[in-house]
């Protein structure tokens, strides 16, 4: 897995790569927080992740309320089919704002 920080006009946008499971969620659950240290509203650009592991579902849900916690926001953009039908079947498509 890879993570790239992009800064958007005052947004930062994490572009992830490659699978979110239990050997690489330490290092994703990481980048989120330190993200959130710079800011209050972060994107998560999830076009190139393929597969997501309940690891890195405890690492979005733990984003999400770092961003709340902060007054914040944290979004989901581009994930794949098969990431969304993980977000549907777990119920996170409640919890995280998914666009």
């Amino acid at each position: 897995m890879t993570i790239q920080e992009v800064d958007n006009g005052g947004n930062l946008q994490l572009d992830v790569e490659g699978k979110i499971d239990s050997l690489t969620c330490q290092n994703f659950q990481d980048t989120i927080l330190k993200t959130f240290q710079k800011t209050n509203n972060l994107v998560i650009n999830m076009e190139k992740v393929d597969y997501v592991s309940s690891a890195g579902l405890r690492a979005l849900i733990l984003g999400q309320k770092t961003a709340s916690s902060k007054g914040g926001s944290m979004v989901i953009i581009n994930a794949s089919s098969s990431v969304k039908d993980v977000f549907r079947v777990t119920g996170f498509d409640k919890v995280l704002d998914i666009r």
